[in-house]
């Protein structure tokens, strides 16, 4: 008992020390490639102005997480979203390693998590700030506590459950997909028929609308604009073959995402084989062939299959019959589980598996993340490419508070009614902070409710070469107000990069700002 103790300590060591390296590694590397975050960074960085219950697109989970850590650095630097991106990669995985530890040893439980941790949801993808890559550690969390509820019957459990799941949803509600995946599970192994299972059903139900129960308040107050949002984004198919070459577009898509793993499991084999082919030279039929998942129960091998497949069969007979579009983001949280499934042709020591796992995955991680921040770095820069990363947001919000100082000097800029791509690279530069008037509508940005916004005025910015549709109808009544106009152009990267355009306007400070700024 105190040797098994102290080998699940030192497995969990070096858990957690791969985990910060793997934080350290990409949040680093993306750092100091790119000059400005993904789309849906900024937007979380823009929506981080306040604690809200809800917001017009989503549900709020992310927000509140970037609202308290821009709160505790005291800024919106753009690295802290490739930071918190892999923060929750970081903590999902450890999840995975904990859910691992419950039906088979702490190493082989690290294998899985170590396999799954270069699938790109995991790796590349959790750069992106966003409620894919947010949702991630509670779905797995969820599917964890679902397990222990299950097997050991556990009111904490249960109780726990229904929190997590209540954290997936108000993340994102893509969560049910995986609640369906529970329920089928639990039709399957006749879990209904249980009275201790129906009970914990109730008891995880209660936690689950408790947590949900503010954003269900607020989609109230709010029209539901969340879920028309989401109804909007699922679009029909226009005929048959159309959903079947979607189908078929989706598929290779996650097919390409989970394919780091599928090398790291190609090496794995061909590594063993080669040993075996060695050790059997010098002493045949002396190895054990007997594989990782022969060890499991029924049970469990049951969970790890129906759990793990149900989402992504779910959604992809869902799109099927009803005709819809999928979209590959979709399935950020949909193979979770696909590290254990070496189990069904892993075998022998498994400390040296680990061993080259560890050395296998660490080389695909460094070269994956060296790789996407060239790539998205000076590569980018370099030959033009129009790209998130080399948008010059610092250069041109310097631009915009020369042109503000300029025309309302001795007042700071404290508003920027754009959209949220480039009012927020604006805006995130401006010390003190600026908030972003998205689309010169109340109902898109919140933290203003409060305030009068045309009191100490604002600067109004619009490019078609950022934002095909600019400018927005909001935008342009507000651009119309502007008493003072002109236009700044700025690279993108290269001098082969295109020309930004960007029309701006002041609408000056009324007096009683100005004499608040003047004391």
């Amino acid at each position: 008992m105190i040797a098994s103790a102290k080998k699940s300590l030192s497995v969990r060591f070096y858990v957690l020390l791969f985990l910060l390296g793997m934080v350290a590694l990409w949040s680093l590397l993306c750092g100091i490639s790119h000059k400005s975050p993904d789309l849906d960074n900024m937007e979380e960085l823009v929506w981080a102005s306040s604690f809200e219950w809800g917001y017009y697109k989503h549900p709020p989970v992310p927000a509140w997480f970037m609202y308290g850590l821009t709160s505790l650095f005291g800024g919106k630097p753009i690295w802290l979203t490739f930071l918190a991106g892999q923060l929750f990669s970081a903590i999902a995985l450890w999840f995975v390693w904990l859910l691992g530890c419950e039906f088979t040893t702490p190493r082989r439980a690290f294998i899985a998590m170590l396999l799954v941790s270069i699938t790109s949801y995991f790796s590349v993808r959790a750069t992106m700030y966003n409620h894919n890559s947010v949702q991630l550690w509670s779905i797995v969390a969820s599917t964890w506590l679902f397990y222990r509820a299950l097997r050991y019957q556990k009111a904490s459990d249960w109780l726990w459950l229904g929190a997590a799941c209540g954290m997936a949803f108000i993340t994102k509600y893509s969560a049910l997909i995986q609640f369906a995946a529970f329920f089928v599970f639990m039709i399957w192994q006749k879990h209904y028929l249980q009275a201790a299972a129906r009970k914990g059903v109730l008891l995880a139900l209660l936690t689950f609308l408790i947590v949900i129960s503010p954003h269900v308040y607020w989609l109230f107050q709010h029209s539901f604009e969340p879920l028309y949002y989401a109804n909007e984004s699922i679009e029909p198919g226009q005929v048959p073959f159309s959903v079947l070459s979607d189908i078929w577009g989706f598929s290779t898509t996650q097919l390409g995402r989970l394919s780091p793993m599928l090398v790291a499991w190609l090496v794995l084999f061909f590594w063993d084989r080669r040993s075996r082919n060695a050790a059997a030279a010098q002493e045949p039929g002396s190895l054990s062939v007997q594989r990782y998942a022969a060890g499991l129960s029924a049970w469990d091998r049951s969970f790890l299959l129906i759990v793990g497949l149900s989402p992504v069969v779910l959604t992809v007979l869902v799109s099927g019959i009803l005709g819809t579009r999928l979209g590959s983001s979709w399935a950020s949280t949909f193979f979770v589980l696909f590290g254990f499934y070496s189990f069904w042709w892993l075998h022998g020591n498994e400390i040296t598996v680990l061993r080259r796992a560890v050395i296998t995955v660490i080389a695909i991680q460094v070269l994956m993340a060296v790789g996407y921040a060239v790539g998205r770095g000076p590569l980018a820069y370099y030959t033009g490419r129009k790209t998130d990363s080399t948008f010059p947001g610092l250069l041109i919000s310097r631009e915009m508070q020369d042109v503000w100082h300029q025309h309302v000097p001795g007042v700071p800029l404290t508003l920027v009614a754009s959209d949220t791509w480039l009012g927020g690279n604006i805006a995130v530069h401006i010390k003190p902070s600026a908030n972003v008037f998205i689309d010169g509508s109340l109902q898109e940005s919140p933290w203003l409710k409060s305030v009068d916004v045309m009191k100490c005025g604002m600067l109004v910015a619009y490019s078609t070469t950022t934002d095909s549709n600019a400018p927005n109808p909001g935008i342009r009544k507000l651009y119309d107000q502007a008493r003072f106009k002109g236009v700044v152009e700025q690279r993108w990267s290269s001098a082969k990069s295109p020309l930004i355009v960007i029309n701006w306007g002041i609408i000056p400070p009324e007096a009683a700002c100005l004499h608040v700024a003047g004391h």
